[in-house]
């Protein structure tokens, strides 16, 4: 197969993957920071996982194991931040969301055909199915955070009032 392949199109593909690459990274690394910036919002006694540590998302390969950890703790430290405002939300906030987007990851980074064959088709299935849990959880943090700005807002003005 290699033989059919010109080199004009071997370098393309290279450029290619070396931007889905890079634009990989840029997203993550945007994910990471809604995660930091909500975990900056969080009490420091609240906290189960410091805010820089959202960085490792943004670190491949790693990042398949850190999922699990972000998804785990981001959740606790919300519950316990929203149990110190009397604020009512959902129990474990947004552990759910966290932990079906990170075994959709796994799912998807798992070289399921070394062990047996599977369809390309498939493969873009999993991919989709992965990207849509990014997507509702990053979503759904940066809800809980808003939550957060929004209640620190009312709290000031209360203060103020």
């Amino acid at each position: 197969m290699p033989e059919t392949l010109s080199p004009e199109l071997i370098d393309e593909l290279y450029r290619l993957s070396i931007f889905v690459f890079i634009f990989t990274l840029i997203v993550w690394a945007l994910y990471a920071n809604t995660i930091r910036k909500t975990l900056a919002l969080i009490a420091p006694e609240n906290q189960f996982i410091k805010p820089n540590q959202a960085w490792i998302l943004v670190i491949p390969f790693i990042n398949v194991y850190w999922n699990f950890e972000v998804a785990r703790k981001l959740s606790y430290s919300l519950n316990n931040e929203f149990f110190d405002r009397k604020i009512e939300v959902e129990e474990n906030p947004a552990l759910r969301a966290g932990l079906a987007y990170a075994w959709s990851f796994l799912i998807y980074l798992t070289p399921f055909g070394l062990f047996f064959p599977i369809p390309v088709f498939v493969t873009f299935v999993i991919f989709f199915v992965m990207l849509i849990y990014f997507i509702s959880y990053w979503y759904k943090v940066n809800q809980f955070r808003e939550l957060i700005i929004e209640h620190n807002k009312w709290k000031d003005n209360q203060t103020n009032n």
